[in-house]
């Protein structure tokens, strides 16, 4: 139970890679609280059956909104302990053919939604061995496909955004750590898989597990426990890091080279 008496507000925990944190971090004993704007919600938290978990309809660029559903949050448990900023939005296109409004779109989501949450909760998370677990990706820092700039730009950032707010609030007593998922099998994985291939978006997915030495995708629980991990005091030497889970997706050097 390391997480036990642990608040935790999780963004984008309805599905997905949220789902599987807000699932594990459970397990351990913390109190949930989930931010999401998809109608999901509902569904997730009765699906859960746990009186430790709530959650608010919010889009997280709307700062207003975030400012008033943390303090809801705070009014009821008094502090916050752990912040996680998994709400990420992305879709494939090419960058001569995307509008202002589809850049905008991933950079308001994934940075300034990001941002509102995170300025929203610090006041209440200073000085109690916080923890701010950011998603970050292997996209953008480390590598990337066709049609990915908006998101790799916004995921890029999102570690920049880790390193630079860990410096400032080691002070505080607050870490501050990004995950860089691989390929995770999400709804947004199989958004993208239909992007790329609408006759058959499931060859894109097994041609992804063919790449990855490990041969399948990871899953949003494997990725929750190390969530949770960054939010406990096991971790409690481990700040301003991007920390890689996927399957050893990037260690290859070619396809075709090797023994």
């Amino acid at each position: 139970m390391k997480l036990e008496n642990k608040v935790a507000i999780v963004t984008g925990g309805a599905m997905g890679n949220g789902l599987g944190i807000v699932k594990v971090f459970l397990k351990y004993g913390a109190k949930v609280v989930i931010f999401d704007y998809s109608n999901e919600l509902e569904n997730t938290i009765k699906e859960l059956n746990n009186p430790n978990v709530s959650g608010y309809i919010v889009d997280i660029r709307d700062k207003q909104k975030v400012n008033e559903c943390v303090n809801s949050v705070v009014a009821k448990y008094g502090h916050i302990d752990v912040l996680v900023n998994n709400a990420g939005v992305c879709k494939l296109v090419k960058f001569e053919d995307m509008t202002d409004e589809e850049r905008d779109f991933h950079f308001n989501i994934n940075i300034i939604g990001t941002w509102n949450v995170t300025k929203a909760c610090l006041p209440y998370m200073k000085n109690r061995k916080g923890s701010i677990v950011n998603l970050s990706s292997v996209t953008g820092p480390m590598v990337a496909d066709s049609g990915e700039v908006a998101y790799a730009t916004t995921k890029s950032a999102i570690l920049g955004f880790t390193k630079s707010l860990a410096a400032e609030l080691v002070n505080d007593d607050i870490r501050v750590n990004a995950i860089m998922p691989g390929y995770i099998r999400t709804p947004m994985v199989d958004n993208m898989a239909k992007l790329s291939c609408p006759e058959n978006p499931e060859s894109v997915v097994n041609g992804i597990a063919s790449a990855i030495p490990m041969k399948r995708l990871g899953t949003i629980e494997e990725l929750g426990e190390l969530a949770a991990f960054l939010a406990s005091e096991e971790s409690s030497y481990i700040t301003a890091q991007g920390i890689v889970i996927d399957g050893a997706s990037t260690l290859p050097e070619t396809m075709t080279m090797g023994v």
